[in-house]
């Protein structure tokens, strides 16, 4: 299982990714030279959505589309569930 999560970064700005496991991908963003460069300077982030995929290619599809919308389009993506 493949997960989508959003981020909300310290400077209220979103970060999206997929991973198979959220609780260490969002420990590695706060905490690790391997979180993303981008969340790096702007921690802490905080989890604030997650949705769930069959495989990584679908999973990689939606984290695209995901990044492709306004801040406001993924803060109603992010209400919906």
């Amino acid at each position: 299982m493949w997960f989508i999560y959003i981020l909300k970064c310290a400077d209220k700005t979103f970060y999206t990714g997929i991973t198979m496991d959220v609780k260490r991908r969002v420990k590695e963003h706060n905490g690790s030279r391997l979180g993303a460069k981008y969340t790096r300077g702007r921690r802490p982030v905080k989890l604030i959505c997650v949705r769930r995929k069959k495989n990584r290619s679908l999973a990689a599809k939606e984290e695209l589309r995901i990044k492709k919308m306004t801040r406001a389009e993924k803060m109603k993506f992010i209400k919906t569930k």
